[in-house]
């Protein structure tokens, strides 16, 4: 089974002669496990793509089948279930609150999640130490580094072991060599079977996916498979439980 099958989806605004199309029929599907890179020029259709895999925007026409399940028909409770159950975002500027430590931070999606206080702690360290930031769970992000918030961010992202996981421009406030160390990780995680969607201005990032689909006006223009999708190891599946902690600390 696809992680996701998008047929022919269309994104408009406005109404009438100011209708502006953004989406034109754009038919996609990935299959679980991989790697994909999706690349274009700004307005290229890129973000709104992505909104749309992560059930943050509904397509003006088109379906869009989840993990098995067809969300065209779902109302907002709906589909908000749905994407805190099976999509864990990454994001370019980490999107940490600013009161609140690294532990809260990560805890936040399992609240919606209906986990216990102390299943949220004890997952939220886990997640943490996976991540390498375990000694720094009462730090808040201003007392942490670039590099340190967006592993914070990751590890949020797997808190409740998500089927995929969206990453917009992940590298994207980082330095070059602080990028490159969240890219190894990105890469390990897929290693480990999660399906990964990324949106990245930066070919380097692209170029280190199973799969790159280049957009332009709202329209897939090119689709290549750099490296083959094999299949994961016996046992692997999308990051659950510890242990990680030895491939990306």
């Amino acid at each position: 089974m696809n992680m996701i099958e998008l047929n022919n989806i269309v994104k408009t605004y406005g109404r009438g002669s100011q209708q502006l199309t953004i989406l034109n029929g754009v038919s996609l599907s990935v299959e679980k496990g991989d790697f994909v890179a999706i690349v274009g020029p700004s307005g290229s259709g890129k973000s709104t793509l992505m909104n749309t895999i992560g059930l943050l925007d509904m397509p003006t026409s088109g379906t869009y089948t989840l993990d098995g399940v067809a969300t065209e028909r779902m109302s907002d409770n709906q589909l908000a279930d749905l994407r805190n159950q099976k999509i864990g975002f990454i994001f370019q500027q980490f999107n940490l609150l600013p009161r609140l430590t690294a532990i809260e931070n990560v805890e936040l999606p399992m609240i919606y999640g209906g986990y216990s206080r102390k299943q949220r702690r004890e997952r939220g360290m886990a997640m943490l130490e996976l991540l390498g930031m375990g000694k720094r769970w009462d730090h808040k992000p201003s007392e942490l580094s670039g590099g340190q918030q967006q592993r914070v961010a990751i590890a949020r992202a797997l808190a409740i072991s998500p089927s995929l996981l969206l990453a917009d421009e992940p590298t994207g406030a980082l330095d070059s060599r602080t990028g490159n160390e969240v890219l190894e990780l990105i890469l390990k995680l897929n290693e480990q079977g999660n399906t990964i969607v990324l949106i990245t201005h930066d070919l380097h990032i692209a170029n280190n996916a199973r799969r790159v689909i280049s957009l332009r006006d709202g329209n897939i223009i090119s689709d290549e498979r750099l490296r083959p999708l094999e299949p994961a190891s016996p046992g692997a599946s999308a990051v659950q439980e510890p242990p990680l902690h030895e491939v990306v600390s």
